[in-house]
């Protein structure tokens, strides 16, 4: 037997109970291709994430089965180093990036006691600081602008 990563399955639909069909119709298909071909996906790493804008009041618990067996519900996770939530304004990515001990360990080598000539500083901010705060932008930049516009309105990108 061979285990399988990295699968992500989206789905739309009209309303969660119709996610929720497709969601299982689909899995059962997977379950099935997968137990033909040797493949195992782990259900207890798998989880289900129901993603939505709307404002409206719905049942927003689904549940979905992989081999049989619950998935989780989450309203976040990380795929591929992105981290993504339940609105897809990915707040907590964006966070997460900005802040990371990377981007403080440059800024501390920055300090001038430390005598780090300016190009030694920015080929690190180039090589190392800068791919890491805009890997996946094209999944997130979006969501960034709405970010922006919706906490001050002196800002527009």
């Amino acid at each position: 037997m061979t285990f399988a990563d990295d699968l992500l399955l989206a789905i739309r639909g009209e309303s969660a109970r119709v996610v929720e069909n497709y969601a299982n119709i689909e899995l059962s298909k997977i379950t099935l291709w997968s137990k033909n071909n040797k493949i195992i996906f782990n259900e207890e790493k798998s989880k289900a994430m129901l993603v939505s804008r709307k404002k409206r009041r719905e049942q927003r618990e689904i549940k979905v089965y992989l081999n049989n067996k619950p998935l989780e519900q989450v309203i976040r996770m990380k795929y591929l180093g992105i981290i993504i939530d339940h609105k897809f304004r990915f707040e907590e990515h964006i966070s997460y990036a900005a802040g990371t001990k990377l981007i403080y360990s440059l800024s501390k080598m920055a300090k001038l006691s430390w005598r780090i000539k300016h190009a030694a500083i920015e080929t690190t901010y180039k090589g190392a600081v800068l791919p890491l705060l805009t890997y996946g932008a094209p999944v997130w930049i979006d969501a960034m602008k709405y970010t922006i516009d919706r906490n001050t309105s002196e800002f527009s990108v």
